[in-house]
């Protein structure tokens, strides 16, 4: 009698389809966190909320007053900031002329101080020019023992500016001390001048002389 075989599970030999791994088969959706399935929730709702809060706005006028207000700010500062500048403008300006006005001031001191000594100073040039007649012929007479102390005496003169100066011996008598004599009273300041130059304190005038001007050297 032929022996019919049995094909059973235990028949094949085991492989690795045999054994699968442990966990769900196939395709499957993990669990979600409370926080990643409200996040699209709470956008909605806040996207919602402004929305909202824009369209009652644009309708009530109220957006319009905010920037009404702030440009009133804005403007309202502007005034004040002009206000400031043009303060301080004119404070600038009134220093300048304050300084100008003392600097003229100042000017028209100096020029009156200058008016003022101009005439003292004027009037002394002339005097000083015409106290003296350089032109003038001084005689100098040696009148001690000392030899050449004439010439020496007119070379001092000469140096001095003279330029008619003459020196000459002793004739008649002489004075007691050196002096300085002239002949007529224009010759007073050329003889003054002379007795000056040559350290001289007596001067005298004479009439009959030589020359306008004498110096009788005696020491």
């Amino acid at each position: 009698m032929a022996r019919k075989d049995r094909n059973t599970d235990e028949s094949y030999a085991q492989d690795v389809f045999d054994n699968p791994p442990q966990g769900p088969i196939g395709v499957h959706r993990g669990n979600r966190s409370i926080a990643s399935r409200l996040v699209p929730f709470l956008i909605v709702v806040i996207v919602a909320a402004v929305a909202g809060v824009g369209a009652w706005a644009a309708m009530s006028g109220e957006g319009a007053k905010l920037f009404s207000s702030g440009s009133s700010a804005s403007s309202s500062s502007s005034p004040s900031a002009k206000s400031t500048a043009s303060a301080s403008a004119s404070a600038s300006a009134n220093d300048t002329a304050s300084a100008s006005a003392s600097a003229s001031e100042s000017a028209s001191e100096s020029a009156s101080e200058s008016a003022s000594a101009s005439p003292s100073e004027s009037t002394s040039s002339p005097a000083s020019s015409s106290s003296a007649n350089l032109s003038t012929q001084v005689r100098v007479v040696n009148g001690t023992r000392k030899t050449g102390y004439a010439a020496k005496q007119a070379a001092v003169l000469t140096g001095a500016g003279y330029t008619n100066v003459v020196a000459a011996n002793p004739s008649g008598s002489l004075p007691s001390a050196s002096v300085v004599w002239y002949q007529n009273e224009s010759d007073l300041a050329t003889a003054q001048d002379v007795a000056a130059k040559l350290g001289i304190s007596n001067v005298s005038k004479v009439t009959n002389l030589s020359a306008p001007v004498v110096v009788v050297l005696m020491n």
